[in-house]
């Protein structure tokens, strides 16, 4: 039976450099990226401020939906993260 997992966007501000990322864990993964661990590109661009989640049942559908999202244009990750958290908010404090 698969786990579920969830994709996800990280920034340094908004409309800023844009991360997309996957995990089963998105608590630990989280703080990974704001420790400076997570990545050697969040870390790089200062990408703390966790701004998009999205849970799925299944870790093989957040896999797919993270290789759609990174082959979006940029206008169309900044639309999907606005139309769920208009101002940007730093989504940690939600799922910690």
């Amino acid at each position: 039976m698969a786990r579920g997992g969830y994709t996800y966007v990280m920034t340094n501000k908004p409309r800023g450099v844009l991360y997309i990322g996957v995990t089963a864990d998105i608590a630990t993964r989280a703080q990974h990226h704001r420790n400076g661990t997570g990545s050697a590109f969040c870390k790089k661009y200062g990408l703390t401020r966790l701004v998009l989640v999205e849970p799925h049942d299944d870790i093989r559908l957040a896999i797919a939906r993270e290789k759609a999202l990174k082959a979006w244009k940029r206008e169309w990750k900044i639309r999907l993260v606005e139309e769920a958290n208009p101002d940007w908010r730093d989504m940690s404090d939600v799922i910690f």
